[in-house]
Order: C-alpha cells, then sequence, then structure tokens
C-alpha cells in the first residue's frame, strides 16, 4: 500500500500509472460502493482531460465488477457494455465475464450471446483453464437444466486448476444461485457457503454480501463475518482449515474445492504448522480465537 500511495503523489504531476488505478481496483473488488465511484469518477475526469480513452474504459469495466458486487445489475450491464465496446490492452478479457454476469441479471441473453460468441472465438486459439473457466461460466449463464449445471460445474473445475480464487468462488456463487432457483436448497447451501468463505476471507465483500443473502434466503441464518484476520493463512488454507473443522474428511474436502485428498492433507499440515496445532480436534478452538471467524 506504501508504493500505492508513493505512486498517487507521483501521478498528481505526472499524469496517471498503472499504480494509481489499484485503489480503484481494489475498491471495486471489496464492494466499497461510495468509494469505488468516487475514484472511478476522479479517473474518468482526468483521464478525459488528458485524452486517455484507455483508463476511462478501465474506470468503466471496474465499475461493473463493483455493481455486480453489490446487485446494481443494471449499472454493471451499462458499464461493462461501454469498456466491451473497445478493445484498450485487451480490456476486452476482463469485462466480458462481468459483461455476461450482468447481461444474465438483467434478463438480456441476447447480450450474453453476443459475449459468449466474441469469448469462444478466441478460448478456441488459447484454451487454458482460465479462458475455458469464464466460457463454461458464460455458457452456465445462457443454459437450462442439466446443461447449465454441467457448465456450472466444469467451470468451478476449471477454475480449480489456476490460481485465480476470485473467480473460483464466484462460480460457486453463480452455481449456488442457480441452485436456489431451481429450489434445491440443500444444494445451493453447500456451494453458498464455500462461496461465502472463500469471498469473505479474500476480502471480496461485495460479492460476499450476495451470497450471504442468498443463504438467508434457503433458510439458513449466517451472520456478518469480517476478512480472515488471521494472515498466516491463506485464503484456501483458512477454507479447507473451516470445512475439517465442521468434520469433513479430507475426500469430502477435495471433492468440494475440486483437489486431491493428497492436496488437502498438505495444505491441512500448513495449517496445523501455523496455528501451533497437532490436530483436526484443536481446530475450533484455534480457529475460534481469530476475530471475524463465525462460532
Amino acid at each position: 500500500m506504501r508504493i500505492i500511495e508513493e505512486d498517487r503523489v507521483i501521478a498528481g504531476v505526472t499524469g496517471p500509472s498503472p499504480l494509481a488505478i489499484m485503489p480503484m481496483v481494489l475498491a471495486a473488488w471489496r464492494g466499497q460502493e461510495a468509494e469505488g465511484i468516487r475514484l472511478t469518477e476522479g479517473i474518468v475526469g482526468d483521464a478525459n482531460l488528458r485524452g486517455l480513452a484507455n483508463l476511462v474504459n478501465f474506470a468503466m469495466m471496474a465499475r461493473s465488477v463493483l455493481f455486480n458486487g453489490v446487485g446494481r445489475y443494471s449499472d454493471a450491464c451499462a458499464c461493462a457494455r461501454h469498456a466491451f465496446g473497445y478493445d484498450h490492452f485487451g480490456y476486452k478479457t476482463l469485462v466480458v465475464p462481468e459483461l455476461a454476469e450482468a447481461a444474465s441479471k438483467t434478463g438480456d441473453m441476447a447480450l450474453v450471446e453476443a459475449a459468449l460468441e466474441w469469448l469462444s472465438e478466441r478460448t478456441s486459439v488459447t484454451p487454458t483453464d482460465w479462458a475455458a473457466g469464464i466460457e463454461a461460466r458464460v455458457r452456465a449463464l445462457r443454459g437450462e437444466g442439466d446443461d447449465a449445471e454441467r457448465w456450472y460445474r466444469e467451470s468451478i473445475e476449471r477454475f480449480g486448476r489456476t490460481e485465480i480464487r476470485a473467480h473460483l468462488a464466484r462460480s460457486h456463487l453463480l452455481y449456488g444461485e442457480w441452485l436456489r432457483g431451481q429450489n434445491r436448497r440443500g444444494e445451493a447451501r453447500e456451494q453458498l457457503r464455500t462461496a461465502y468463505q472463500m469471498l469473505t476471507a479474500m476480502g471480496i465483500q461485495g460479492f460476499a454480501e450476495r451470497a450471504r443473502q442468498e443463504l438467508i434466503a434457503t433458510g439458513e441464518t449466517v451472520r456478518k463475518r469480517t476478512v480472515e484476520t488471521d494472515a498466516r493463512l491463506t485464503a484456501q488454507e483458512g477454507l479447507i482449515a473451516r470445512l475439517a473443522r465442521d468434520g469433513r474428511t479430507n475426500p469430502e474436502i477435495g471433492a468440494q474445492l475440486f483437489l486431491s485428498a493428497r492436496t488437502v492433507q498438505y495444505h491441512l499440515r500448513k495449517v496445523f504448522t501455523k496455528l501451533g496445532i497437532e490436530s483436526r480436534r484443536e481446530l475450533h478452538a484455534a480457529l475460534a480465537a481469530s476475530p471475524g471467524e463465525d462460532q
């Protein structure tokens, strides 16, 4: 953060730099609505004065993330449309998942199809797990029944092979929302709990609140949590630790997170070392000692 602050001072003299936009991006992902709007307005105003259209579109992309997180889907769609209309430095790749999600939430399936058509052309030549995960999620958003479910599960599986945990959590969230819409409340809770835990641990509070509200809609009582305060554990380690605390076996945890049982055991050994404990029986007390952890 100190580097970002120093860069902000320099940017005041020399103009916007890549680091100067990071507070805006962080506010968007954190769901800080007032701060995110203020920062994007500042970037857009400065960029317009300097004729930097690429920064305007980057700000619109950030706003689409922010508005999707807080449930302002019409606004998210408008911002994503604006950014998607240009292709400064490959921004379309970053904004297409926001565009598709917002369009699906507002019922604009023609726009979802347009996003999918653009995306599938690129994933056909760059079939990475990240790209395939996004494409599978967009296909799920426009699908129905077994077809939609298959694509949601593929999206989770694909992202599970990457380090892109934010999009993995968002796929769990969207799958959980879809399951609730199908009146499959028990299955929805499982996906939504995973999404809520992961998003909260990463500080992605807008989307985490979406997951919490969906859990409440399934009939579950959920208290608001703060960001995981035990910085010794990574987001993934914290999630695995909580699942183990709740009685899940390594194969069960692996199946939920699309990891092997051996990988789960590897992470648990690291958790035990970091928390200074020796067994699962001690997880409840060790995690409860961390402020912000649900009891």
